[in-house]
């Protein structure tokens, strides 16, 4: 089974083929993780509700949790408005990152300059 055309047409991905997904959880809205996906990685994913990524070190798919357990079922799918990044939206089972952390954002916030300002909204 291949990706649906209309939705591969959407898809716009970098010279390798791949672009951008980006796992949230689906309880607490927490982003988990970042990887990439091709065509194929997606139509799995979709086709089996089980994320699929593309290994760009090791050049393979891997499923989620395959040999680790900690596996992400996925409840919703989203392209971004360039179509260059998928949201996938799951209910993680372990944790997401390599490191055994739940997130692979569950880091200290960087710091901001002094020149750092808001941004104000209203204008």
């Amino acid at each position: 089974m291949a990706l649906d055309p209309e939705l591969a047409a959407r898809l716009k991905r970098n010279a390798d083929g791949l672009f951008s997904a980006v796992a949230q959880e689906r309880s607490t809205g927490d982003v988990l993780m970042v990887a990439w996906m091709d065509d194929a990685a997606l139509e799995r994913t979709l086709a089996t509700r089980t994320a699929t990524y593309y290994s760009r070190s090791r050049q393979e798919y891997w499923v989620k949790g395959e040999t680790s357990g900690h596996t992400q079922y996925v409840h919703d799918a989203r392209l971004d408005c360039d179509g260059d990044t998928v949201l996938l939206v799951v209910d993680q089972v372990g944790a997401a990152c390599h490191t055994g952390n739940h997130s692979c954002f569950d880091t200290d916030s960087l710091p901001f300059g002094t020149e750092a300002r808001p941004v104000d909204s209203a204008q």
